[in-house]
């Protein structure tokens, strides 16, 4: 199916659709678009809608495998600041901190020494 027939779908009213008319894309079966740049939409997506946090660490798993970096996430976190605004961003990042290994309640300054963040 090609994509305006995907958008032609998308754009009817769902109650006449069939369950078959929407397949849910994983990020293997994405036709196009390469599974690391769309596990990174999604992420960016989750931000913007405000996601709850047992997503954040899914999709974060699904990047990391898909072969994004950490760097790379906290670049499309810094990216779509812009447009989703300063507050989801910063409420956001320690969830992604901690989908990706890291507690920002302890931070180490530049000088090593800890001191505790609260956002």
């Amino acid at each position: 199916m090609d994509y305006l027939e995907r958008l032609r779908r998308l754009s009817m009213n769902a109650e006449r659709m069939g369950e078959d008319d929407f397949v849910r894309f994983d990020l293997d079966s994405v036709p196009v678009v390469d599974p690391k740049t769309m596990a990174l939409s999604r992420i960016a997506a989750l931000v913007a809608m405000g996601g709850a946090e047992p997503s954040f660490g899914s999709l974060a798993d699904a990047a990391v495998s898909a072969g994004a970096t950490a760097v790379e996430i906290v670049d499309v976190l810094m990216g779509i600041m812009d447009i989703v605004g300063v507050p989801r961003a910063v409420a956001a990042a320690p969830q992604l901190a901690m989908a990706l290994g890291h507690d920002l309640d302890e931070v180490t300054d530049e000088g090593g020494s800890t001191r505790g963040w609260r956002p």
